[in-house]
């Protein structure tokens, strides 16, 4: 089954206007965390969707723009460091599924949710796709939406820090990016509860 396919399924099973889910960045050891919710409009196909990570950076971007321009509604949120340092990694991963689904212009009926967990505190009717970006077109729209907004945040932190190296590595604990952090020490973008091991807890 494709994932046109499945969200057809979805369209004529459960619900005739749903959104796709999925988040980007619960792994690194910089950045915020980001969520993007879409809307995909059957009458108004797009090729090549997929996992995000399953697709070249400049085949992300350019879903990126066509997602925007032919999806019925979309929304792009985040949440920041310091929500993250707040509520830990998956408290703010839902925080910012929930600001993306209530940031959409149009109201779905029910929302896909990529993985085995649904944020408790969402409103709109919600049930969890395991793998969901690579078996819902919807989903997977949403995951190139997370990652290649979050990936355009990450290359802003790296003007700002240059000594990290973030328009590579995204903020994931690489060698070169454990190297700098260990020469250079933490910079506000980083989440210091991610690096008690790298650095100890004295940091």
């Amino acid at each position: 089954m494709t994932g046109s396919e499945f969200d057809a399924q979805i369209r004529a099973q459960e619900a005739a206007c749903f959104c796709g889910v999925d988040e980007a960045g619960r792994g690194p050891l910089a950045g915020p965390v980001y969520a993007a919710a879409v809307i995909l409009s059957p009458d108004r196909p797009i090729y090549g969707i997929n996992d995000s990570k399953k697709l070249s950076e400049k085949k992300r971007e350019a879903l990126f723009d066509v997602i925007c321009e032919q999806a019925v509604a979309y929304c792009v949120a985040s949440a920041s460091v310091e929500e993250i340092e707040e509520h830990n990694i998956l408290g703010a991963t839902y925080l910012a599924m929930t600001r993306a689904v209530e940031g959409l212009a149009v109201t779905p009926s029910l929302a896909l949710i990529d993985g085995n967990r649904l944020p408790p505190m969402l409103k709109t009717p919600a049930k969890f796709v395991v793998k969901g970006d690579a078996l819902s077109e919807s989903i997977g729209a949403a995951s190139i939406l997370a990652k290649v907004a979050r990936d355009r945040v990450l290359r802003e932190l790296d003007a700002e820090y240059p000594e990290y190296g973030f328009a590579v590595h995204k903020g994931y604990g690489t060698a070169a990016h454990v190297a700098a952090l260990r020469e250079f020490g933490p910079c506000p973008a980083h989440r210091l509860s991610f690096l008690t091991k790298i650095l100890g807890s004295g940091r």
